[in-house]
C-alpha cells in the first residue's frame, strides 16, 4: 500500500481561458489557487494526476520553524498562521495543530547547533525552549531514555498530508476556481515574447499568467522554454505503522528516527536525511550546480538505481504539444521505497519506542523531494519569460510552508505588499558559486 490520499471530485475540462493558470496541484499549487481565488482571480488549476498525490501527500506532514534556514524563516512563521486561517474559511479539517515539536539528542555538537540556532531565532520572536538532559529525559520519558539535552518548539505543529492538498483543492472551488485532476499541461503558447495559453491535453486555456508549481517535474517543463533550472531530487523512503500506541510524542525527531501522529491514529516513521540518490538526466546536467550539497550531504545519501530516470521527471528531451508527453506516460511518481532503508528505520523505531513494536506496519511508500542547490526555494516572477511565475525546488520543507508560499505568489502577481522578503527566492542567484550557501536544514 501507498502512501494515503483523500480522493476529491473536481471538473473533468478546463475552460477556455482564466486570468491564472497554476500547473500542478502539489500543497504549493492548491494553495496558490486557493489565494488566488479568494482574492476573485478566475484561476485554473490543472494536475496530470491527482491532487496531492505526489511528495505532498508521501512527506511527514511537520510545519516548522525550528531549525529553518534564516532566508526561509519569515515565510515559516508566517505559514502557521495561514495554516489556521485557511482551515476555518475552508471549514475543513486540515489535520493542523500546535502539537509542538520535540527535539533529543545525545551529542554535544548537535545539541549546539540547535542552541545556535536557537540565539538567533529568539532575537526574531520564536518560541524555542533548549532542554537540559533532565528536561529531555522528561519530554521524552517514552523512550524510557536519557538524553543529553533537546529543543521544544511549542508553536510549531503538524498538518495531515493525506487530506490538506485535496481539502485545499476544495477551498479553490468553494471560492470559485476551477480544479482539474488528470489534465497534463503540455506547454505553453507565447503572443509578443509573453505567455498567451497553456495547452494542455484536454484543451488550451487562455491566459496571461501562469504558475508553474510542478514540482519535481518543473525543471523538465522549464526546459521546453529555453529556461535553465537547477533541480534534482532523491528518494525518500517511508512508512507507517498502527493505529494502537498512545501517549507518545506527536512529533519527535532523533538522530536515529523521526515519528509523526497521522490523523488516523497511525504513526510516520522517517530517518531524516536519509535518501536514495537515483540517476537522471538532471542530475548529471546540473552537477556542477549540486557538488557543495554533496560534499556536505553525502554520508546520508545512498546509491540508487534508474528508477527516476525511467519516470521521466528530469529528462532534458523536447517534445511536442500535439502529442503524448511524459507527464500523461507517468501520472503520478510512485516509486517503490529502499527496502533496506525502510528496514532499518522500522528497526531503529522499536529500539527507540518499543510501544511500537505491536503495531503492524501499514504502508510503506517512497517519494521524490525536488531541491534546489541551496536547500532554498525559488518563488520568482521574473526567471525570463513574461507571465511565467515559479513556485518550486521546495527542497523538503515544501509541505509546512505551502500556504505561505502560496499566499506570496499571490501577492506578487496581485500587485499587493508581499507577506515577506522575496529577493532571497530568486531564480538569478543561481548564476553564482554555492560554496557556502547550502541550507544547514
Amino acid at each position: 500500500m501507498t502512501a494515503p490520499l483523500l480522493p476529491i471530485v473536481t471538473q473533468d475540462l478546463p475552460p477556455e481561458s482564466a486570468d491564472c493558470v497554476v500547473i500542478g496541484a502539489g500543497i504549493v499549487g492548491v494553495s496558490t489557487a486557493y489565494w488566488l481565488a479568494r482574492a476573485g482571480q478566475r484561476v485554473v488549476l490543472v494536475e496530470k494526476g491527482r491532487v496531492g498525490a505526489e511528495q505532498s501527500s508521501r512527506n511527514w506532514g511537520w510545519c516548522r520553524q525550528q531549525n529553518r534556514d534564516a532566508r526561509e524563516l519569515p515565510l515559516s512563521t508566517q505559514s502557521l498562521g495561514l495554516w489556521e486561517e485557511m482551515t476555518s474559511d475552508i471549514g475543513e479539517d486540515l489535520g493542523f495543530r500546535r502539537c509542538g515539536l520535540l527535539y533529543l539528542s545525545r551529542d554535544p555538537a548537535e545539541i549546539e547547533g540547535w542552541a545556535k540556532w536557537g540565539r538567533f531565532a529568539r532575537g526574531e520572536g520564536i518560541d524555542t525552549r533548549m532542554l537540559d538532559a533532565t528536561e529531555a529525559a522528561e519530554r521524552g520519558r517514552a523512550t524510557g531514555q536519557s538524553w543529553a539535552g533537546g529543543v521544544w518548539s511549542p508553536t510549531d505543529g503538524i498538518a495531515d498530508p493525506s487530506r490538506a492538498a485535496p481539502l485545499i483543492a476544495k477551498g479553490v472551488m468553494k471560492h470559485g476556481g476551477i480544479v482539474v485532476q488528470g489534465c497534463a499541461a503540455r506547454g505553453l503558447e507565447l503572443e509578443g515574447g509573453a505567455v498567451s495559453a497553456v495547452v494542455t491535453e484536454k484543451g488550451r486555456i487562455r491566459t496571461r499568467q501562469v504558475v508553474l508549481s510542478g514540482g519535481a517535474w518543473a525543471a523538465s517543463f522549464l526546459h521546453q522554454q529555453g529556461i535553465a533550472f537547477p533541480q534534482s531530487a532523491v528518494r525518500s523512503s517511508i512508512l507507517s505503522v498502527g493505529p494502537g500506541v498512545e501517549g507518545l510524542p506527536p512529533a519527535l525527531h532523533t538522530k536515529d528516527i523521526s515519528v509523526t501522529a497521522r490523523g488516523d491514529g497511525a504513526w510516520t516513521l522517517a530517518i531524516s536525511g536519509r535518501a536514495s540518490l537515483d540517476l537522471t538526466p538532471g542530475a548529471l546536467m546540473g552537477l556542477k550546480h549540486f557538488l557543495p550539497m554533496a560534499a556536505k550531504r553525502w554520508r546520508v545519501l545512498s546509491p540508487g538505481g534508474l528508477q527516476a530516470w525511467r519516470a521521466g521527471h528530469e529528462t532534458r528531451k523536447r517534445w511536442a504539444l500535439d502529442r503524448e508527453t511524459p507527464m500523461e506516460r507517468m501520472r503520478i511518481l510512485d516509486p517503490k521505497p529502499s527496502a533496506a532503508l525502510i528496514r532499518e528505520t522500522l528497526n531503529n523505531a522499536h529500539r527507540l519506542l518499543p510501544a511500537l513494536k505491536g503495531l503492524p506496519v501499514q504502508a510503506t511508500w517512497a517519494g521524490y523531494i525536488d531541491s534546489t542547490p541551496d536547500g532554498v526555494p525559488v518563488i520568482d516572477t521574473d526567471i525570463g519569460l513574461p507571465g511565467l511565475t515559479l513556485a518550486a525546488g521546495l527542497s523538503g520543507h515544501g509541505f509546512g510552508i505551502g500556504p505561505g508560499v502560496g499566499h506570496l505568489v499571490a501577492d506578487m502577481l496581485l500587485g499587493r505588499d508581499p507577506i515577506t522578503e522575496t529577493r532571497q527566492y530568486r531564480l538569478a542567484r543561481f548564476g553564482q558559486s554555492q560554496w557556502g550557501k547550502v541550507s544547514e536544514f
